[in-house]
């Protein structure tokens, strides 16, 4: 493993709206993909009052081995989750919302309906809020892709890549790259919502050109908006990381998704998929 660069080191001060939004979650019974996932943001973005729910329980069906989230047999689905998500948003007052969710191939429809009902109790409990849904594969079922487009109507629709083609199968074993893209593209179809949201990680031994045309495939699938950050090792149990990117290539990177045609780029070691979403909306509007 590469030795670990000094811009990956930070360090925090015991934060007092942290500590809040963290009881607020425990509370309600919430799991957030912040600390399932081990987000080294943690700390910076609940200070922020910005996290991401995750529905649909904390275990997930899948084993991608890139990912700290837990695997196995996954918990009922709880009716009263979209009202608890809902609450904790009115409570925390905030202005945009992330969702996303563990994979749940046990379920008939893969948990679309739920996000449906999620993103309309928060809908209904703070009018005027934006949603972001940052869904699974759903299989690239069409049908259940465009139910939660119709039905849902978020404002941004994402679904991550994670890597390029030839890595994918390596870090994500029951997911497929070119199923995620069509995820993607039935979403863009619909041109509503007009933000179409993708992420990437780096530091997994994918090269200049994949990463460029990566990019070019995903801009042509219809997405608009991409993160890009370092892939940081969750534990032995992971795949380890290849490559430690510098912040002087992460800016190279930014150049070449904007080549692409991505209106909206984020891209740094810290970066992951929900960083500073609220910016998506706000920093570059799409019609």
């Amino acid at each position: 493993m590469p030795r670990y660069p000094t811009w990956l080191k930070r360090g925090f001060s015991p934060d007092g709206v942290a500590r809040e939004v963290q009881t607020l979650v425990a509370e309600l019974g919430l799991a957030t993909v912040c600390q399932s996932a081990i987000c080294p943001n943690l700390h910076e973005c609940y200070a922020q009052r910005q996290l991401t729910f995750m529905i649909l329980g904390e275990r997930c069906t899948r084993r991608c081995r890139f990912c700290a989230v837990d695997h196995g047999r996954p918990e009922p689905v709880s009716a009263d989750e979209p009202w608890r998500v809902a609450e904790a948003v009115r409570r925390l007052g905030l202005r945009h919302v992330v969702v996303t969710s563990v994979a749940r191939d046990d379920l008939q429809d893969e948990g679309a309906d739920h996000f449906v009902q999620v993103i309309r109790a928060v809908r209904r409990e703070n009018p005027g809020v934006t949603v972001e849904a940052l869904v699974p594969d759903f299989h690239a079922r069409e049908p259940l892709i465009l139910h939660l487009v119709a039905h849902g109507r978020p404002d941004v629709f994402a679904h991550n890549v994670e890597t390029v083609e030839r890595l994918s199968r390596l870090l994500r074993p029951q997911a497929d790259y070119r199923r995620s893209l069509q995820v993607l593209a039935v979403a863009a179809s619909r041109k509503t919502p007009s933000r179409i949201k993708s992420s990437l990680m780096v530091g997994l031994g994918e090269t200049l050109e994949e990463l460029s045309r990566t990019c070019e495939e995903l801009a042509a699938a219809g997405v608009t908006h991409l993160t890009i950050g370092q892939y940081l090792r969750p534990d032995a149990d992971h795949l380890p990381v290849m490559e430690y990117v510098s912040p002087e290539r992460f800016r190279t990177y930014e150049r070449l998704a904007h080549t692409a045609g991505m209106a909206w780029v984020k891209a740094g070691p810290f970066v992951r998929s929900s960083y500073h979403a609220i910016d998506a909306m706000i920093e570059v509007p799409v019609s």
